[in-house]
């Protein structure tokens, strides 16, 4: 219904995306389309990001984080194999100590299982030093994913800024049927969606199909709307939020967040949960949605369950209930690794465990292993079902292997069957798994902050490097194309993840890596420009940045002396991050002319800082072919000024 003011103006109720951004608000005013600042309650990272995070932050020179809570998890890169990874948890176990930061030690967790388990509280708002931090969205939080750099300015008390969303409402209609689960629903979300389009969005789930979705399924959506590309994703805080907390011995942190019935929507979806069947995402794009009955019968070498996606109690009790007294097929390779310590030592307690080893499953540490591609790489040619949430080429670690993103059920099925396997035509009974009333609670794996932290000393690897400089925009550009990509080109292609993140805090090294899977030669083209005193231009199509939240596809290219990426459009976090570290986010006026330009070509782009502090479009001057074209950009005057000093630490430093 309306709501009239006494002045008689009409005015429509708000989403719960406006209440909670409203209550938050430091600048701005909630219009979408336009920059606001908000304050931020908690901020996460993991050691993939937080080490170089950590590093900006001691660069700005604060005492102490300024957050009601900050957590660093070690989850990304725990595979020793070398100095590189202990020295820098080591590092991050000191600054934490210090700076007054909770570590949750390697072991713990993946940060969003864990988060969501402990620390999520509906109606705060997180940051997090990864893409997937809207995983908290599932108890009625705003989590969302930002650059390292962004999360070091909210740790010292800065506001994020951000382009205030439009809010698209996905109400949700009906019931789940069995063997069908949360990972169906967020594939049929992709299927409608895509990945790309949906900059400066929101997904906010209503309807009485909410109610039938426990908060781990919740968070299931909420983790893997990040492949659309939008903002973050939200559930209500309802009474299974409660139920939740409650089992987490959190209640005092539960409270009811809805949106009001006549809330406002941009656009709006419906989805009838009882039509849904087992989908899947083929090869290379969790965009490439599927049924499962399309493709099924196409024979896989290897089954991996886990992830942040869906590696919760429910999801790994479902699966050890379908495998009880089965056997692994015997050219299946079947890892299982549990989301938290919490899970493993449930799964344990009441033999979840035991069903999924005699099945044949192999555990893995309670990490982010194989999704991110740092171990459990496929065999050449391999086919594998993965749980996780992003399957781009190359990311698991064999650049010719065939990765499919699946249910948990859906996985459960090609263990058994050696192939996929609509999980409908299994001749079993779909396990009914209720929720615990209580979960294991044993927090002994967090590191609290040091009660004299002037005591303590932060232990610095050979690893460990300085943030890398950047001098401010020149008055021109004068470069060269050094690289041309295509469409969808994600953080990456730009820069891997897997074994190569062990340079993540060692710039110089990790900078050998960039654009590695495409062109292995790029930064070698690059390091000669760069010494011959040229500017280097990546031209790009549309999509650019897709993916993980990693801010060294933008602090490398920065290295190498990458000035600007010219492309048809870009994601939200990696648009941030070019700016972060001064890399002019241009795009073309008229798409066509992306395809006059090739690699190599030289071009100028005149009066760059002049031209950008007075709001005007830019001309590109192509020396090689004698032509022009025309760019544009979409950034706040706060944006134009960081830009323009060279990046964020440069801006501060100047402001302060």
């Amino acid at each position: 219904m309306l709501k009239f003011k006494k002045t008689g103006v009409i005015k429509m109720g708000k989403t719960l995306t406006q209440k909670i951004l409203e209550a938050h608000l430091v600048s701005g005013k909630y219009k979408p389309g336009e920059e606001i600042a908000i304050a931020i309650d908690q901020t996460l990272t993991q050691d993939a990001t937080g080490t170089m995070c950590y590093l900006q932050f001691e660069a700005m020179g604060i005492p102490r984080v300024k957050t009601k809570l900050s957590v660093s998890y070690i989850d990304h890169n725990t595979i020793q194999a070398g100095f590189e990874n202990p020295d820098d948890h080591k590092y991050l176990q000191t600054i934490a100590a210090k700076y007054g930061i909770i570590l949750s030690r390697a072991g713990n967790g993946i940060c969003h299982q864990v988060h969501l388990e402990r620390f999520a509280k509906p109606g705060e708002t997180l940051l997090g030093s990864d893409s997937h931090t809207p995983t908290a969205g599932g108890v009625g939080m705003v989590g969302i994913g930002a650059g390292g750099l962004d999360v070091a300015v909210a740790m010292a008390g800065g506001p994020f800024c951000m382009v205030c969303p439009k809010v698209i409402r996905v109400n949700l209609r009906g019931k789940l049927p069995p063997w069908v689960s949360a990972k169906d629903v967020v594939l049929k979300v992709l299927e409608i969606f895509g990945t790309k389009g949906n900059v400066g969005c929101v997904f906010e789930y209503t309807g009485e199909g909410v109610k039938y979705l426990t908060v781990p399924e919740r968070a299931t959506i909420t983790n893997m709307g990040a492949e659309c590309g939008v903002t973050f994703s939200i559930f209500p805080s309802d009474e299974n939020t409660r139920k939740f907390l409650r089992a987490q011995a959190r209640e005092i942190n539960w409270t009811s967040l809805s949106p009001d019935e006549d809330a406002h929507y941009d656009k709006e979806v419906e989805i009838n949960l009882s039509e849904l069947v087992p989908l899947i995402a083929c090869p290379h794009s969790p965009g490439n949605v599927k049924k499962v009955e399309e493709v099924a019968g196409i024979s896989v070498d290897q089954v991996c369950i886990g992830s942040c996606t869906n590696s919760s109690y429910r999801d790994l009790m479902i699966v050890a209930q379908i495998l009880d007294g089965k056997k692994c097929h015997p050219d299946v390779s079947f890892v299982v690794a549990p989301g938290s310590r919490q899970v493993l030592r449930m799964l344990a307690k009441n033999g979840a465990l035991d069903k999924l080893v005699a099945a044949g499953a192999r555990i893995a540490e309670c990490a982010c292993g194989f999704c991110i591609g740092n171990s459990q790489a496929p065999r050449s040619n391999g086919i594998s079902l993965r749980t996780i949430n992003r399957n781009f080429l190359g990311r698991c670690g064999t650049k010719t292997a065939q990765v499919y993103l699946v249910s948990p059920e859906t996985a459960a099925a090609a263990v058994i069957t050696g192939q996929i396997t609509d999980p409908r035509t299994l001749d079993i009974t779909y396990p009914e798994i209720e929720m615990p009333e209580q979960f294991l609670i044993d927090d002994a794996m967090f590191i609290h902050p040091a009660s004299e932290p002037e005591k303590i000393e932060i232990y610095r690897g050979p690893n460990i490097g300085e943030p890398p400089k950047n001098e401010p925009m020149p008055e021109k550009i004068e470069g060269v194309v050094t690289i041309k990509v295509g469409d969808e080109i994600t953080t990456d292609h730009i820069i891997p993840a897997g074994s190569r993140m062990k340079y993540r805090s060692n710039v110089p090294k990790y900078a050998e890596f960039v654009f590695e899977v495409i062109d292995p030669e790029f930064h070698k083209r690059a390091k000669t420009y760069k010494e011959q005193g040229k500017h280097n231009v990546i031209v790009s199509g549309l999509s650019y940045g897709q993916g993980s939240s990693r801010e060294h596809a933008a602090i490398c290219p920065m290295y190498l002396g990458v000035k600007a990426v010219i492309g048809k459009s870009f994601e939200r976090i990696h648009a941030a991050n070019l700016v972060n570290f001064g890399i002019a986010p241009l795009l073309f006026k008229n798409p066509a002319d992306y395809d006059a330009i090739e690699q190599g070509d030289e071009l100028e782009i005149p009066s760059i800082r002049e031209k950008i502090k007075a709001g005007e479009d830019l001309v590109v001057e192509n020396k090689t072919k004698g032509t022009k074209f025309e760019v544009t950009y979409q950034l706040s005057e706060r944006e134009k000024q960081i830009l323009l000093a060279g990046g964020t630490l440069a801006y501060m430093k100047g402001k302060a």
